[in-house]
């Protein structure tokens, strides 16, 4: 008996120092699993609230990584780019009907309730709406501008733009822009007041501009908007053809991410991924109906005064070396 007790005095010490080392560990990763979370929550709300507004929400995320970082520095990128998937389904579930072809409503005023429920979904397409279709064909074709070169620049972004001073330098340009650019618009007559109006050689065009905002800080939304209210375009159907153009250039954006990148996520990068995601759909859904009710009867130069304004700080705060 008394061997066995100088036996566990000996080791008694180690135990229980192996045991607080063992119980600080779990502590320090319950802390950080919580805190990343509550950047993750952080930067979706971000997301949500500036993707759809000309102000960069990519921009935006950098500049918040700054202070709220995600490690590694390759999943923090992957992250920025992945979550704006959730912003993205905002769109397809407010504009589903939009971009559906073969929508109930469009079909079933045409060739009958009766008929609409018992065809399939082959047979329906052969009564596709044209005008959605048309609509269909402009997006595809604004899209493939961003295809193409976002296939070709992405590494070179990732590797050289992805930083706050190019995000501060490109919100203080475009903020410029906007602001001449509404100014010289007062009591203008647009050429195309609503999306049937815009032709694909226009579409085409807007989708070069979209190609702006591979620049971190440019804002794919103020670019579209500012390319398609220069093509003529009215502001409210600029709008919505940059949030229709969002939907298969955010795809690909976020496909070739996860192209290059693999699946290699953990599961935990996965659930946070997920979780901003899902907290960038719920914003998105509350700012794009904001939005378009409040450009009907407002411009867009208070988005340039605070791209200005936000462009200015980060220098600031570059500049004393704070991000």
């Amino acid at each position: 008996m008394n061997k066995f007790l100088r036996l566990l005095s000996l080791w008694r010490e180690p135990f229980i120092f192996v045991v607080t080392n063992v119980i600080i560990a779990l502590i320090n990763l319950e802390v950080n699993m919580i805190l990343d979370i509550i950047k993750v929550v952080i930067l979706g709300i971000i997301e949500g609230l500036t993707e759809f507004l000309p102000v960069s929400s990519t921009g935006h995320l950098i500049i918040a990584d700054s202070f709220i970082k995600l490690e590694p520095k390759s999943f923090s990128n992957a992250f920025s780019v992945i979550i704006q998937l959730g912003a993205i389904l905002a769109v397809v579930y407010l504009y589903f009907y939009d971009i559906n072809p073969i929508a109930r409503g469009k079909l079933a005023p045409v060739i009958g309730e009766e008929k609409y429920d018992s065809l399939s979904f082959k047979e329906k397409f052969k009564y596709r709406d044209m005008e959605t279709m048309r609509l269909i064909a402009k997006i595809i074709v604004g899209f493939l501008p961003a295809a193409l070169f976002g296939f070709l620049l992405d590494d070179f972004i990732d590797a050289h733009l992805f930083n706050p001073i190019t995000v501060a330098i490109a919100l203080i340009f475009y903020g410029i822009i906007i602001i001449f650019m509404e100014k010289n618009n007062r009591d203008k007559t647009f050429k195309y007041e609503s999306l049937d109006d815009i032709g694909l050689k226009t579409a085409l065009f807007i989708g070069f501009f979209q190609c702006l905002a591979m620049v971190p800080g440019t804002s794919r939304s103020a670019a579209t908007i500012i390319g398609a209210m220069l093509l003529g375009c009215s502001r409210t159907s600029s709008a919505k053809f940059s949030f229709y153009l969002a939907v298969p250039t955010m795809l690909g954006a976020t496909a070739l991410k996860i192209f290059k990148i693999g699946f290699s996520f953990t599961a935990w990068q996965w659930f946070l991924i997920i979780l901003g995601g899902a907290i960038s759909y719920i914003v998105a859904l509350i700012v794009i109906k904001k939005f378009l009710g409040y450009i009907r009867e407002h411009d867009f130069i208070p988005f340039g005064y605070y791209r200005i304004v936000l462009g200015i700080l980060v220098l600031c705060l570059g500049f004393f070396n704070v991000i």
